[in-house]
């Protein structure tokens, strides 16, 4: 790095919105971190202090984090993570610009304070798209980094984040008249992440998926559009136009109580039911013993204190990711592939 960039030890990691509380907890409940400092506690505006653990907007700097480049490691509650921060001072705007593009080319603006600044800094490097996407898409798996100013003449950033996205945001264009609930967001995240981490294809026509917990079909519509043939089961019917749909397939009962051996292989098995660890992890347990499907999606929603070692044992599982999605609210997502790319 150059002379005006200084090494920090440690990571910072930028909270998704409105889950800076969630992160704390987490970094202190999953990593013992001694409990970090309440979301934007004090003044944002403070002089950087690279000894000390503090909040910059919605970055959190956590000096006595454990470095690593593997983004597998970084927190749930980071959109992405600043996995080898560095501060830097700058005397312009072009400067500023010129020690980023030192570095390498992508880099995403996120700021607290500075829009405006920032915004000709930005300007000044290599186009990058922040645009809606049209599902299904793949996106690039090149470094991007990411940086935030401290003031007009300072900046925390890192070149190694733990997502090749934008701030680590994915943000679909959205369907306001088809899907049958928002919740079809979330699956479409899922199989963008899926495909990403584990190169798996997409679904797609002549394909098996197994969609427990349906109603009202905002998953299923999902599998429909890309082409597969979907078994649907919830308590509860889906929408009409899914009903009438011949390929697919639904069933009255309680998605879990159903054994794989009496339901046979699936491409993909999906869940979105309101279920927590406790229940959830046993059901995926049997269906990847059972080498009936290749790969699965599970919603692994919360209540309460999070019992971080009862998380732990779905990492365990070979292949497998826990992840929170832009389009999570207070839950979390299970990937898994039997092939892990």
């Amino acid at each position: 790095m150059s002379h005006n960039t200084e090494t920090l030890p440690g990571c910072a990691f930028l909270a998704f919105p409105e889950m800076a509380e969630r992160l704390r907890e987490e970094l202190h409940g999953r990593f013992g971190l001694a409990s970090p400092a309440q979301p934007h506690e004090g003044s944002p505006h403070a002089s950087f202090d690279p000894s000390r653990t503090n909040w910059y907007g919605d970055i959190l700097y956590c000096p006595e984090f454990p470095q690593t480049d593997n983004p597998v490691e970084a927190p749930y509650w980071a959109r992405t993570a600043l996995l080898r921060p560095f501060h830097a001072r700058f005397d312009s705007i072009g400067d500023a610009a010129k020690t980023l593009q030192g570095i390498q080319r992508n880099w995403a603006s996120y700021q607290y304070q500075g829009w405006r600044r920032a915004e000709y800094i930005q300007e000044k490097l290599p186009y990058l798209s922040t645009k809606a996407r049209i599902f299904p898409f793949e996106f690039p798996a090149t470094p991007m980094g990411i940086f935030t100013l401290l003031d007009s003449n300072a900046m925390l950033a890192s070149a190694t984040t733990s997502s090749d996205l934008p701030q680590g945001k994915v943000e679909f264009r959205e369907d306001h008249k088809n899907p049958p609930s928002r919740a079809y967001l979330k699956l479409q995240e899922s199989l963008t992440l899926a495909h990403h981490f584990f190169r798996v294809p997409f679904p797609q026509e002549g394909q098996r998926c197994f969609d427990a917990g349906a109603c009202p079909g905002g998953w299923t519509w999902v599998l429909r559009e890309l082409g597969a043939d979907v078994f649907a089961v919830d308590r509860t019917e889906l929408v009409p136009k899914l009903m009438n749909d011949r390929h697919v397939t639904f069933r009255m009962h309680d998605a879990f109580t159903l054994a794989p051996q009496e339901l046979g292989a699936f491409d993909w098995v999906v869940s979105d039911v309101i279920c927590y660890p406790e229940r959830l992890l046993p059901w995926i347990r049997s269906w990847i013993d059972s080498g009936l499907t290749r790969t699965m999606i599970c919603t692994i929603k919360l209540q309460g204190t999070v019992d971080w070692r009862q998380l732990a044992q779905f990492t365990e599982l070979p292949n497998s990711r826990i992840v929170h999605l832009n389009y999570n609210k207070h839950e979390l997502t299970f990937l898994w592939s039997r092939d892990d790319g």
